[in-house]
């Protein structure tokens, strides 16, 4: 059953302010990591009063711990680690199957004072809707549901099943993803509208994540050091080690084929350090925990040898024991997504249409839950959004018109793919 495209955009835009204030609703949970509980409880009650089966659950490590894609699990209590999937169930189904997925967990807000709002107190300016997480990526859960709001609106559900999944775990390990799909959910395609500047993703790197503890030589500040001693200034000595080594991978890359033309497009991040217990003392330990990228076709063990291999080296420059390491969150691949599927050619036909220029592929410098679906169990995948802003920052915000263009382009392709029947 086909649907005249201008009524699915007048549906989308009826909704649309109610589409909003059910956004700002959704940002203003802190749904951080261990937070999670309160915003997938709201979500599994909306969906519920929507008609759809509601499956909510917290992630079980001993069921994915064996499974392709799985990162270890440090510093999390997964009992609250709340994961949604809603589903339109359809026995006699008209189209094909779909999953549409989105993560509700947001990276921690940082330092209050560079917040020119409260991060969890959404406000509109200009038609931008400013707060942690309203670009990465609430925005494309609202999309989400608003399209198949849109369709009901106009007397219509999709014809076959679909799978509305929230999940958690995206910005620290992917291991939201991977439950839903060790838990049995597929489909013939799956659909994760993050917030891309409405292109489609084509390559995205990985991620490795890892901690060094290094043990100095304490003693009292008046006595003389070894370089290796202080263990506080030995970590810059292992800062600029794995610089030099991701100088050397972004060397590398200039050759790659979805990578090549961007610059430096692998990235090494100190993201927290610790260490020492008093101020009249040499620090006898330092915790530094890291992250660096992963280039598709260079392997998880091959670039965890690297790191490792750098910091031994720097630890016998340093005339120091080697510190312990341990890989601590994301073991995420880089992946590329081939073009030439039907989902993609879809995808492109209704990007066109609406937005009145050619779908554009992207190759994103950072890491989604979109791999788990292409690489390991061979589900087409799209990753497509609209356009944000200053995302992991404090000016963080989402672009409302590009949302509500979003938003259309969903429910036309849920009713392309899908097919429709009554509701």
């Amino acid at each position: 059953m086909e649907l005249d495209r201008r009524l699915i955009a007048q549906a989308v835009a009826d909704g649309f302010a109610q589409q909003t204030e059910w956004l700002a609703r959704l940002v203003s949970f802190d749904s951080t990591r261990g937070n999670e509980t309160p915003c997938q409880d709201w979500l599994a009650d909306e969906f519920a009063r929507r008609g759809w089966d509601v499956d909510k659950y917290a992630i079980d490590e001993n069921q994915i711990s064996g499974l392709p894609g799985f990162s270890p699990v440090v510093d999390a209590d997964y009992t609250e680690a709340i994961q949604v999937v809603a589903t339109h169930r359809v026995a006699e189904p008209v189209g094909k199957s779909l999953i549409l997925q989105g993560h509700i967990d947001v990276v921690p807000t940082g330092a209050g004072e560079l917040w020119s709002q409260p991060p969890f107190k959404p406000r509109i300016v200009d038609g931008w809707m400013h707060g942690r997480g309203a670009a990465d990526m609430k925005s494309g859960v609202s999309a989400m549901v608003f399209a198949l709001d849109a369709l009901r609106r106009l007397g219509f559900v999709p014809g076959s099943t679909v799978h509305v999944e929230t999940v958690s775990e995206e910005e620290c390990t992917g291991n939201g993803a991977l439950s839903t799909l060790a838990r049995g959910y597929r489909a013939d395609a799956v659909f994760i509208p993050e917030s891309m500047g409405h292109k489609i993703v084509r390559a995205e790197l990985g991620s490795v994540w890892f901690r060094l503890r290094i043990l100095g030589q304490p003693g009292h500040v008046l006595a003389s050091a070894s370089p290796g001693s202080h263990a506080i200034i030995a970590a810059t000595a292992y800062i600029e080690a794995l610089k030099e080594l991701t100088a050397e991978i972004n060397a590398e890359a200039r050759s790659h084929p979805y990578f090549g033309t961007v610059p430096d497009p692998v990235k090494f991040n100190p993201g927290k350090i610790r260490g020492g217990d008093w101020l009249g003392s040499v620090p006898s330990w330092c915790e530094l925990e890291c992250r660096l990228s992963v280039l598709p076709g260079h392997s998880l063990p091959e670039v965890r040898e690297r790191v490792t291999a750098a910091v031994r080296q720097c630890a016998e420059k340093l005339e120091a024991a080697m510190p312990a390491l341990t890989w601590i969150g994301f073991q995420a691949d880089g992946h590329v997504f081939e073009p030439g599927t039907a989902a993609e050619a879809l995808l492109a036909e209704v990007h066109q249409s609406v937005m009145g220029y050619p779908l554009e592929p992207l190759s994103m410098t950072a890491t989604s839950d979109t791999r788990f679906y292409d690489l390991y169990y061979g589900i087409p995948a799209l990753c497509y959004g609209g356009i944000g802003r200053g995302m992991h920052a404090p000016s963080e915000a989402v672009d409302l018109e590009s949302l509500q263009k979003t938003t259309e382009i969903i429910a036309r392709f849920i009713a392309d793919w899908c097919g429709l029947r009554p509701a």
